[in-house]
C-alpha cells in the first residue's frame, strides 16, 4: 500500500531466523526499540550465546542446515509456539527465500524484509538482469539463457570469450560460483558449480558472464519504504575477496569519487523505486578501471558488512528495518544523508588461509576480544565451533577520521584479540591491512591472488616466535620445576627437546641459568629470556631490553601461543613417536581434511587414477572442496557414500599400484 492507503503493522515480538553473530546483532536493535526477541536453534547450537540470551529459544531441528535452519515449517512451528509476531531472517539462510517470506505473511506475521515478490524478482540472477536492463542500469554481458545443456552451455561460453564467471542464479556469498579461464577447464568447472549450487540453494541452474579483469567490487546500500520513498547510503568497497567470498569491507571506496558515488546511487534509487521495494537492500557492481560499472545483483537483505556503512552515516541500519516493516516512514531524505570518516571491516574466519583457506572446526580454547574497537560475535572460551556453518566467526571493524586511522585501528584491534584452538585468519587479515597496496587503496578483486605468497609469508618475527614458544613449552611443561622470578641455586644444564610448527619440526634447547633467565636455542639461534610474570595463559617478559608479552594455552602435548595478533599452534614432540604415515596422500589413501559432508563421489573402484586427479569433493562450512589422488594408481577402495558427514582425517578412499 502506498500513501493515504498505508497500514502500520505493529508487533512486539520477533524471532530471529538465524543463529550466532546475526541473531545477536538483531537482538541488540531489537531491544533498544522495546521489542521481545525469540531466537531459534539447531541440536547443534543448543547452550550457544544467542540462545541463551534471547527471551526465548525454540528447537528447530537437527545439526544440518536442512534440517533447521531452512526447515521454513519448523520456523513456522517455533514463531507460533513463541507468540512471536514478527520475523526478521537475518542475513543469511532464509533473508533471500521468497516462499519464506510468503510463509511468514500466510501465517500473519510481519516478515522484517521486502516483500516475496521483489525477493522473487531479485533472488534469480537472470530475472534481475532483466529488469535492470530495462531500468537503465548498465549489466555486465553474458548467457541467462533456459537451455543449460553442457554444449550449449559451452558454446555461449566461446561466444562470450574467455575468461567466464559461472554463477548460481540462486546464489550468494560466493557459492556456486567459479572462475574459468579456458575452455578445457570449463566442463569441470560447470560440475562443480552446479553441485555446489544445489547443495546451497536446491537449484543447479547457471547463468554466464564476462569475467571484467581485475574490477572492484562495489555496492549501494540502499533503503525504501512503503510510503514510496527510496534512499543510497552510500558505497562500500568489497574488493578483497578470496574464493568470490569478501574479507574486507570499507567505506567509502578509495576508488568512487562524489560525482561517480552520486551517480551510482542515482541508479541505485532507480532501481529501488522501480521495484516499489521496502526494506533494506544492496545493489552490487564491478567497477573496471576506466571507471564504468555493471550491474551484477541485488542482495534483498541486510548484508554482512552493514556495520561499516553504519560507522560512517551514524544510523542503526536493523532499527530502520524494524521501523519500516512497522509501516514506518524513512526518518531521512537523501538530503539529510551524511557520512563522517572512513570505516573498514574484517571477516574473522575459522580457516587455515595457508591451505587454501580451508574451514576449521572445533573448540575456541581461549577468546578475548580488545576494548575500543566493535567486534560482533557470539564466542566465549570454551565454544564450540560446528563444521555445519558458515566459516566466519567474527568481524572486526574500526573507524577513523581517515582511511590511514581506521586502518592502524583494525591493525591494533586484531593484534590485541585472542582466538586460540581454532586456527583463524587472523594474521592472514593483519598481512593484507599491512600490505602496501592495499594501504595505497589500490586492492581490486585479483589483489590476494596476486600478492597470496606476500600475504602468506612469515611474519618478521617468526625466528623469535619459535624461540618464545620453545620457553614456553619448557616452563609450562607439567614436569619442569615451577617458575619462581629471582636467581635460581639449582644446576644449570641444558634440557633439548622437539616441537613442531606449521609443518616444520625444530630442535631445541633450554637452560635456566643461575640469575633466573633462560637461555633458548633453536635451529642455530640463542635468545636469552628474563620472565617477569607467568600467569596460566599469559606471559610479561624481557629480550634484549624490551618488555614485551604473550597469550598462551597449554593442552597436554599442544601449545596454543599468540605474540603480536599472530596465533600460533605448537606441538611438543619431545617424548613423541615417529609418525607412521604421511598424510597427505602419498601412501595411496586419500583423508578428509575437514570435517565435512560427502558431496560427490568422481571415481569408483578399479578406475585408473593419476596423482592430482579429483576423486571426491567433501562440503564443509558451504564451500565445496576437492580431493585429490596422492599418486598413480588404481583406485581399490570407496570408504563413504554420497551424502555422509565424515571427520577430519577419516580415509575416503584408497588407492593401490597400477
Amino acid at each position: 500500500m502506498r500513501n493515504g492507503s498505508v497500514q502500520s503493522r505493529p508487533f512486539f515480538k520477533v524471532l530471529i531466523a538465524n543463529r550466532g553473530e546475526i541473531a545477536l546483532r538483531v537482538m541488540r536493535s531489537a531491544r533498544k526499540l522495546g521489542l521481545g526477541v525469540v531466537a531459534v536453534y539447531s541440536d547443534a547450537d543448543r547452550d550457544a550465546m544467542h540462545v541463551r540470551q534471547a527471551d526465548q529459544a525454540v528447537r528447530i531441528g537437527e545439526a544440518l542446515p536442512a534440517q533447521s535452519y531452512l526447515n521454513i515449517p519448523a520456523i513456522m512451528a517455533a514463531a507460533k509456539a513463541s507468540g512471536a509476531d514478527a520475523v526478521h531472517p537475518g542475513y543469511g539462510f532464509l533473508a533471500e527465500n521468497e516462499a519464506f517470506a510468503q510463509a511468514c505473511k500466510d501465517a500473519g506475521l510481519v516478515f522484517i524484509g521486502p516483500s516475496p515478490q521483489a525477493i522473487e524478482s531479485m533472488g534469480n540472477k537472470a530475472g534481475a538482469k532483466e529488469i535492470m536492463k530495462k531500468a537503465g542500469v548498465p549489466c555486465v554481458p553474458g548467457y541467462q539463457g533456459a537451455d543449460q545443456g553442457d554444449e550449449i552451455m559451452l558454446t555461449e561460453a566461446r561466444k562470450i570469450g574467455f575468461p567466464v564467471m559461472i554463477k548460481a542464479v540462486a546464489g550468494g556469498g560466493g557459492r556456486g560460483m567459479r572462475l574459468v579461464t579456458d575452455a578445457a577447464a570449463f566442463p569441470d568447472a560447470l560440475r562443480s558449480a552446479r553441485s555446489e549450487a544445489k547443495a546451497a540453494f536446491g537449484d543447479p541452474t547457471v547463468i554466464l558472464e564476462r569475467a571484467i579483469q581485475n574490477p572492484r567490487h562495489i555496492e549501494i546500500q540502499v533503503f525504501g519504504d512503503s510510503h514510496g520513498n527510496a534512499i543510497h547510503l552510500g558505497e562500500r568497497d568489497c574488493s578483497v575477496q578470496r574464493r568470490h567470498q569478501k574479507l574486507i569491507e570499507e567505506a567509502p571506496s578509495p576508488a568512487v569519487t562524489p560525482e561517480l558515488r552520486a551517480r551510482m546511487g542515482e541508479v541505485a534509487v532507480a532501481a529501488v523505486k522501480a521495484l516499489r521495494y521496502e526494506g533494506a537492500g544492496t545493489l552490487e557492481f564491478l567497477l573496471d578501471p576506466s571507471g564504468d560499472f555493471y550491474f551484477m545483483e541485488m542482495n534483498t537483505r541486510l548484508q554482512v558488512e552493514h556495520p561499516v556503512t553504519e560507522a560512517v552515516t551514524g544510523l542503526d541500519l536493523v532499527e530502520l528495518q524494524l521501523r519500516v516493516a512497522r509501516g514506518e516512514p524513512l526518518p531521512l531524505k537523501q538530503q539529510d544523508v551524511r557520512f563522517a570518516g572512513h570505516a573498514i571491516e574484517v571477516r574473522l574466519c575459522s580457516e587455515d588461509a595457508a591451505q587454501d583457506f580451508m574451514p576449521q572446526s572445533g573448540r575456541m580454547a581461549h577468546w578475548e576480544v580488545p576494548d575500543g574497537i566493535r567486534v560482533e560475535h557470539a564466542l566465549q572460551s570454551g565454544t564450540e565451533i560446528p563444521p555445519f556453518y558458515d566459516s566466519m566467526i567474527a568481524k572486526v571493524i574500526s573507524h577513523g577520521a581517515t582511511r590511514e586511522e581506521a586502518r592502524g585501528r583494525l591493525i591494533v584491534g586484531l593484534e590485541q584479540l585472542v582466538a586460540l584452538g581454532v586456527t583463524t585468519n587472523q594474521a592472514f587479515l593483519m598481512s593484507c591491512l599491512r600490505h602496501p597496496g592495499f594501504a595505497r587503496g589500490e586492492a581490486t578483486t585479483a589483489f590476494i591472488g596476486a600478492h597470496r605468497d606476500e600475504l602468506l609469508a612469515p611474519s618478521g618475527n617468526a625466528a623469535f616466535d619459535i624461540a618464545l614458544a620453545g620457553l614456553l613449552l619448557y616452563v609450562t611443561n607439567p614436569q619442569a620445576p615451577p617458575w619462581r622470578r629471582g636467581r635460581s641455586l639449582a644446576a644449570t644444564f641444558p634440557l633439548p627437546g622437539k616441537m613442531e610448527l606449521a609443518g616444520h619440526v625444530h630442535e631445541l634447547e633450554v637452560t635456566r641459568e643461575r640469575d633466573g633467565s633462560y637461555s633458548v636455542i633453536t635451529d642455530g639461534r640463542q635468545d636469552r629470556f628474563e620472565i617477569d610474570q607467568l600467569d596460566s595463559g599469559a606471559i610479561r617478559f624481557r629480550n634484549d631490553g624490551v618488555m614485551d608479552s604473550a597469550k598462551f594455552l597449554r593442552d597436554g602435548d599442544g601449545l596454543y601461543l599468540q605474540h603480536r595478533g599472530v596465533p600460533l599452534a605448537i606441538t611438543d614432540l619431545t617424548f613423541a613417536a615417529p609418525k607412521a604415515a604421511a598424510s597427505n596422500g602419498g601412501d595411496g589413501k586419500v583423508r578428509a581434511a575437514m570435517n565435512g559432508r560427502v558431496v560427490a563421489v568422481l571415481v569408483k573402484p578399479g578406475d585408473r587414477v593419476t596423482a592430482g586427479q579429483p576423486v571426491l569433493t567433501l562440503e564443509a562450512m558451504k564451500m565445496e572442496h576437492v580431493h585429490k589422488a596422492g599418486i598413480d594408481g588404481v583406485i581399490a577402495a570407496i570408504d563413504v557414500a554420497e551424502g555422509e558427514q565424515v571427520t577430519t582425517g577419516k580415509i575416503v578412499a584408497e588407492i593401490g599400484a597400477a
